[in-house]
């Protein structure tokens, strides 16, 4: 949910912070035009809100330049959320590095850093539903093992959580799964498939946990489909379950924002709201029942 306007006095309100996705950038338009759907379809469930896109690198707009312009119009406050999905708490450094170019650029303005989407329980739901399309594809008659593929481990809260979903996905299905990195911190998919393998495993599938379709991922589908891979699910994309995550980050450092204007400060914007559970991670949105394979 959106953070509520304050009241300031009688007729006047406070305006919400922007929200400001802050995205790998890509070479690849059709990477590129993911994210841009993401935004147009947050900002048409959400039009009480401006919704903006930032890339680290690659392609413009830069999150300076965003900044930059919304200072123009006269905006106080942004909030970006690092579209992440294998970072749980820590955002990347070049996102950290982009918060202070702007604090360094815009003293004026308060920028905060969202924990990132990081490995939701709700996002499986998104994985199975795109696996299954890719077996229905593919006509495969028998599956008896599962890869869970990531671009890299994330941080250190994310890497745990990945490790827990890829679990998960395991004790829903009833299949042995392994784990396999686009980034070389972990096994490559060949590996996993041929540790399946070693076990009696022939009819294995990879489930790919990517939001578009970068070259890590078109390097993990193509290195799967040689090594034997019955299907190769497609990436996530922009589902409504990732607007939801995007708005639940964003919510919580709004407000946090809203609530303590020392926020603004430097070193405290770049670090964490108030989102996170008991154990650390940001509080999930839903765990929904996961979607038969």
């Amino acid at each position: 949910m959106a953070p509520p306007c304050k009241s300031l006095e009688k007729g006047t309100h406070m305006t919400a912070p922007v929200l400001i996705l802050l995205a790998e950038g890509a070479t690849n338009p059709r990477v590129v035009e993911v994210f841009h759907d993401l935004r147009k379809q947050m900002q048409l469930q959400r039009p009480e809100l401006s919704v903006h896109l930032a890339f680290l690198d690659h392609c413009p707009p830069s999150g300076p330049q965003v900044v930059s312009t919304l200072a123009s119009r006269g905006r106080k406050e942004v909030v970006f959320v690092p579209m992440a999905l294998t970072r749980a708490v820590d955002p990347a450094p070049a996102a950290q590095k982009m918060l202070e170019a702007v604090h360094k650029a815009h003293p004026d303005i308060a920028a905060s850093l969202a924990h990132p989407v990081g490995p939701s329980t709700e996002l499986l739901n998104i994985l199975d539903l795109r696996l299954r399309n890719a077996l229905s594809a593919s006509h495969a008659v028998e599956l008896n093992a599962l890869v869970f593929a990531t671009p890299d481990t994330g941080d250190v809260r994310g890497a745990a959580l990945l490790a827990r979903r890829a679990r998960q996905w395991a004790s829903h299905h009833k299949l042995p799964i392994t784990m396999a990195c686009a980034d070389g911190s972990g096994n490559s998919v060949a590996a996993a498939m041929m540790s399946l393998r070693d076990q009696g495993r022939r009819a294995i599938a990879v489930g790919s946990f990517f939001l578009t379709a970068d070259d890590n991922y078109l390097a993990v589908a193509e290195e799967a489909l040689e090594a034997g891979a019955v299907a190769v699910s497609a990436p996530l994309g922009a589902d409504d379950h990732i607007i939801d995550l995007v708005m639940a980050r964003y919510a919580f450092a709004a407000m946090a924002m809203l609530d303590d204007p020392a926020l603004s400060d430097e070193d405290d914007s770049t670090t964490g709201q108030s989102e996170e559970s008991d154990h650390g991670a940001p509080a999930e949105v839903a765990t929904p029942k996961l979607v038969a394979i």
